[in-house]
């Protein structure tokens, strides 16, 4: 009996995760139309059974995670120190829900922009452990944009044009912009087409299913001109869309499908959204559905078993417009076969709910947490299974869960625990965050670090009812600096400040507290997952410290009715404080977001684009209504960028107070101008990195007790 096609691929993954430990692992295949899984381990080899490669990778995640106490995620230092594989007896799982869907359009400009194959390999690594089988692949489609409108007649200096930046590359394939922060250079298109290729083989290999991305009616300038076609607006950016009435909508969509196809084989599923955050631009009710049909016209065009995936993000984020009868009117144009619908905001505005769970479709279940990529750490924990469930039990339950976060590398406990529901329910989310411990730490330490744990959950990730979107839950230390509060907003500011600390800040300190300790004591630990983990805890408690500090500030000038100096500089020593503690972990470090942008430099034309998109996109991004979108805590913007922007406040603080608030705003928005194009141009000093567990220890010396009284403090221990 010949061995399963994905036998290969996974013994690949096992030999990366495992080394020499993973020789004695034996492959098999299962039958049956669900996915599962069968493990058994005896006399030092291990068998895993399983009727597809991504079942077999969860069945060997879920082996080391049960018999050997071990984990992996996006932060695990690899190989595993395991010497040997424990005898386990039979052991099966299935899967609850037919498809793991992953990623967002957006994560591919907030993360994955300047990766490279090693750091590909390592995320399908992941999501095949994790057990995702239908991931959203976007990279290297401007290669196909290329070859259609080639085939067009455009010219490749208008192609490129029109692309724009290469980190803005996932919002032109949206619609939403074009031609901006670019133009892409030439030696990109080559390179990416080759990657991209290589990640969905390799995606292919595990047995996923990549969703490849489709025609919005997003046209260059030069093909509107020629065509009927309507100028639309997405937060400033001017685009031009194709009538669905014209021939040419059908046309170019299967021109688009036809060119991918070509360059990167098909799995039938294809991801398009062509209002996505902009209102259709005619008012006729009937107009949504003729898109419809004109965008799966021409997918089918090209490929007869297309599957169109649509996320349902437009009912959330214009929900006026998207009333119940256009809803049911839009996606009754589609055929029930045709359309998969993802809910992508479902742990907190679930739109299933809202439309009884989109009868007749297929639907995702997804979760997304952070807009942006921001790195605050804070989720709603308890929330997420009786959402789950909640979804599972309903009429119509959908045919996958999701995580479709617009970054990953943070706030990465949310993640694993929506991924661990594609396999199996959380009835006690107490024990699932102890065995989450064990295994994220190798069960070192086990008792102190649960009990952290335990902390956090009882803190930042108890966020219940909490609004979890950059214009609600945004800390001082990442947001543009505004003489808002002088001119009578105090009680505001108040409020705002208050907002961020729904928990016991004690708990929070006594959690911080415990991962410094288990650190200094297991320097090798804290290199890997605790080192990540201790970072997350510190900026959870600066930049609560930040807000007090600011408040405090504002607060005493008003009632000097001048500047504060010494109240300002204790604000601002936050921001040194903190930039020196992330400067010991590279990811939170601005220079390694900037150095990996440089990689697909191949002269001083790339290098000058790469460099602009990798700093405008996390600070200014391209209009007001974005700036600071995408703030980040990483060292040399917190200590740099954010922090001599908030100096600039200062400075102009006594103006302010002079009874002169709008024109010290005017001022104010000027220079912060003039600062934005100075980052723009220079970027950020390097950092120098240090010793995170000493720097911690520092923090919380400095720091400890600053959030809330010494009784409160006595009781959360």
């Amino acid at each position: 009996m010949s061995q399963p096609l994905w036998v290969d691929t996974v013994r690949g993954l096992a030999h990366r995760v495992l080394g020499e430990a993973a020789l004695p692992i034996g492959f098999a295949a299962l039958d049956g139309p669900e996915r599962r899984y069968t493990y058994e381990a005896g006399g030092g080899t291990l068998t895993i059974a399983a009727t597809d490669g991504v079942s077999a990778s969860v069945g060997l995640h879920h082996y080391l995670r049960e018999r050997c106490g071990l984990s992996v995620g996006w932060d695990t230092v690899l190989p595993l120190a395991l010497e040997s594989l424990p005898d386990s007896p039979p052991t099966s799982g299935s899967a609850r829900v037919r498809e793991g869907y992953y990623l967002n359009f957006c994560t591919f400009s907030y993360t994955t922009p300047y990766w490279d194959w090693a750091d590909w390999e390592r995320e399908i690594d992941w999501m095949a452990l994790h057990g995702i089988t239908m991931p959203l692949a976007v990279t290297g489609h401007e290669a196909t944009l290329h070859a259609a409108y080639s085939r067009l007649g455009l010219s490749d200096t208008a192609i490129r044009d029109f692309l724009g930046g290469p980190g803005y590359l996932p919002f032109q394939f949206m619609g939403c912009l074009d031609g901006f922060a670019g133009p892409l250079p030439a030696s990109w298109l080559d390179r990416r087409r080759a990657l991209g290729a290589r990640i969905v083989e390799r995606e292919r290999a595990f047995g996923m299913t990549p969703v490849l991305p489709a025609f919005t009616g997003h046209v260059p300038r030069e093909v509107a001109a020629g065509a009927r076609a309507s100028r639309r607006d997405w937060q400033g950016f001017e685009t031009w869309v194709l009538d669905p009435a014209d021939p040419l909508y059908a046309r170019l969509g299967a021109e688009i499908t036809r060119a991918q196809i070509e360059l990167y084989g098909t799995d039938h599923h294809y991801a398009a959204d062509p209002f996505i955050e902009m209102i259709p631009v005619d008012a006729d009710p009937a107009f949504p559905g003729a898109v419809a049909a004109a965008t799966l016209a021409g997918l089918r065009a090209a490929d007869p078993d297309a599957v169109w995936l649509m996320q349902a993000w437009p009912f959330s984020y214009q929900r006026e417009f998207w009333t119940g009868e256009r809803v049911d009117a839009f996606l009754g144009a589609i055929p029930d076969d045709r359309l998969l619908v993802a809910d992508l905001w479902a742990e907190h505005d679930p739109q299933w709910e809202r439309f009884d769970a989109f009868p007749g479709k297929q639907w995702l279940w997804c979760a997304l947490l952070n807009f942006g990529g921001r790195t605050d750490p804070v989720a709603d924990l308890p929330g997420l299974p009786a959402a789950v469930e909640a979804a599972l039990a309903g009429a119509n339950p959908p045919a996958g869960l999701g995580l479709s976060m617009e970054a990953t590398r943070n706030n990465p406990v949310f993640f694993e625990l929506v991924s661990d529901q594609l396999w199996r329910p959380v009835p006690d989310l107490g024990a699932w965050i102890d065995a989450f411990v064990t295994q994220r730490y190798g069960g070192r330490h086990e008792s102190e670090l649960r009990a952290a744990w335990h902390g956090l959950l009882d803190s930042v990730y108890d966020a219940r009812g909490v609004r979890i979107f950059p214009e609600q839950f945004n800390g001082v230390i990442t947001a543009a600096p505004t003489y808002a509060a002088i001119d009578g907003g105090l009680d505001d500011l108040r409020a705002d400040v208050a907002r961020t600390l729904w928990y016991r800040p004690a708990v929070l300190e006594r959690a911080w507290e415990r991962l410094i300790d288990v650190a200094e004591r297991d320097p090798e630990l804290a290199a890997g997952p605790l080192g990540h983990d201790l970072a997350e805890a510190g900026i959870a408690y600066l930049a609560r410290v930040a807000d007090r500090r600011h408040l405090e500030a504002v607060a005493e000038s008003v009632r000097l009715g001048a500047a504060s100096r010494p109240h300002l500089d204790r604000f601002l020593r936050v921001f040194d404080d903190l930039d020196r503690m992330l400067a010991c972990r590279p990811e939170y470090t601005f220079q390694h977001w900037e150095a990996k942008a440089l990689t697909w430099a191949t002269g001083p034309e790339d290098r000058a684009v790469l460099l602009d998109n990798a700093r405008r996109i996390i600070t200014v991004w391209g209009g007001p209504s974005l700036d600071d979108y995408a703030g980040r805590h990483w060292a040399g913007l917190v200590g740099g960028y954010y922090r001599d922007r908030w100096r600039t406040w200062a400075d102009g603080l006594d103006d302010a107070l002079a009874g002169r608030p709008g024109s010290a705003e005017s001022e104010l928005r000027a220079r912060l101008d003039e600062h934005a194009e100075r980052f723009l141009r220079d970027g950020a000093a390097p950092v120098v990195p240090g010793d995170l567990a000493a720097e911690s220890r520092r923090l919380f010396t400095t720091y400890a007790g600053s959030l809330e009284t010494g009784a409160d403090r006595r009781g959360a221990r």
